[in-house]
């Protein structure tokens, strides 16, 4: 199966002619206009291509997309809510250097016994931390990273290292 990255989610509806609000989290420098496809996911592992019609930049991280095939307010509303996805191939020229997506496939390490914890599966943005998704012997565990789990980014051999707090893993595990 193809790897997909999460770029941001449809919002909201907007106006009368089934447009929608997207939020984002590709790079202000990436030309967003040459966006012409992303995926939803309308059931577990079934990813489905949304053909882009139009889209104009409401804000910094705010888009206001026209799907092909998304006519009416109602219809919008169905994909409200729902995360929006790019291949890994395809989200390469939108990516933001120096978003916390970009840590997608990094290795998370526990700083204290610098013991492996596996892959970052998905990067989910919070006010004050940013949760990374692993899986770990089978089970789904989100590991806190902020100003005092983080402890170091090597960038060339993509690995993070975090102090994870106490009996954190006992909860996943």
């Amino acid at each position: 199966m193809e790897n997909y990255i999460n770029i941001g989610k449809v919002v909201a509806s907007h106006g009368i002619k089934g447009e929608c609000i997207v939020k984002h989290s590709l790079s202000e420098n990436a030309s967003i206009k040459d966006l012409k496809l992303v995926f939803i996911e309308k059931k577990k592992d079934t990813m489905i291509p949304y053909f882009i019609e139009s889209l104009s930049i409401k804000k910094d991280a705010e888009l206001l997309v026209k799907f092909e095939g998304i006519d009416t307010p109602e219809q919008a509303k169905l994909i409200a809510k729902k995360n929006l996805w790019l291949t890994e191939k395809e989200f390469l020229p939108f990516r933001n250097t120096s978003s916390p997506i970009t840590f997608l496939g990094y290795m998370l390490i526990s700083f204290n016994d610098k013991k492996l914890l596996g892959e970052i599966l998905e990067i989910i943005e919070q006010p004050h931390q940013i949760l990374c998704r692993l899986e770990i012997e089978g089970n789904e565990v989100y590991i806190p990273l902020h100003e005092n789990s983080l402890k170091k980014i090597d960038k060339k051999s993509k690995k993070i290292y975090v102090e994870v707090p106490e009996g954190l893993l006992d909860v996943y595990l």
